[in-house]
């Protein structure tokens, strides 16, 4: 019989597409007993489980039913202790809003080895995958990466902060929230700031919206872009290379 040896690995699938995971999250993949899975990661990474892996969907959105996160925790200390090694496989990063920390705070009580795969997280791979600079010499010395909404419901308070600067902010999670960022935006005369709306980024059914402060609201609703999307406001959005056919479009619209 064989012997069981509990341990967790929290594994960042990256932000969608599969070539973007880490060899080191397929060998985690590769050696799991159990898979416990998001709602953002790609599937076909579970092709890379055993035969005889047990693979269990855990996903959460906001605006569907989801897995509590005390139950997810659960499930980690209990498949580990009855099956042996529990792959976390969770999209983008654990650590970047994936709620990594707080699981493995909740698997060490049971003196559980623990292990962590970092992934590519959606703030740094998909501004990269558009060629969105995210620091540029003269522009913007740093960014921030922040949450759409708190626990609460509210905009972050970080992101009043941010706002003083100079930084290239990337909002995850916030698509519901684009309004009431704009409005702060312009309540700071920054209708003018350069802002992408990417949803479903590295995929092959990914949209970006480019745009404006003023006119992205618009955009978006004219480009029918929803969830799940990130949004990066700064000057560097304006170094994408069709940013300069965007400004000619509203150029045009503005002249008739």
């Amino acid at each position: 019989m064989k012997e069981i040896k509990p341990k967790v690995t929290l594994v960042g699938a990256g932000p969608g597409d599969p070539d973007l995971i880490t060899l080191k999250g397929i060998r985690a993949i590769a050696s799991a007993d159990v898979i416990l899975y998001d709602a953002l990661v790609n599937e076909s990474l579970l092709e890379y489980a055993s035969k005889d892996c047990t693979k269990i969907y855990v996903g959460k959105r906001a605006e569907r039913l989801s897995t509590s996160q005390d139950h997810i925790n659960q499930l980690l200390v209990d498949y580990a202790l009855t099956h042996g090694h529990v792959v976390r496989l969770k999209g983008g990063d654990p650590f970047v809003f994936g709620r990594g920390g707080e699981e493995l705070d909740f698997v060490r009580q049971f003196d559980i080895e623990t292990a962590v795969v970092p992934g590519i997280s959606s703030s740094v791979g998909l501004t990269g995958l558009q060629q969105i600079p995210l620091t540029y010499r003269g522009i913007s010395e740093s960014f921030w990466v922040i949450t759409g909404s708190t626990s609460d419901g509210r905009l972050s308070n970080d992101l009043y902060t941010a706002i003083q600067t100079n930084a290239t902010v990337v909002v995850l999670m916030g698509f519901s929230k684009l309004r009431e960022i704009v409005a702060l935006y312009q309540s700071e005369g920054k209708g003018n700031l350069p802002i992408a709306l990417i949803q479903n980024g590295s995929l092959p059914n990914e949209r970006v919206v480019l745009g404006r402060i003023d006119s992205i609201i618009q955009d978006a609703e004219r480009s029918l872009v929803g969830v799940p999307a990130i949004i990066v406001l700064g000057e560097v959005v304006a170094k994408h290379q069709e940013f300069e056919a965007v400004k000619l479009e509203l150029a045009s619209i503005q002249n008739v």
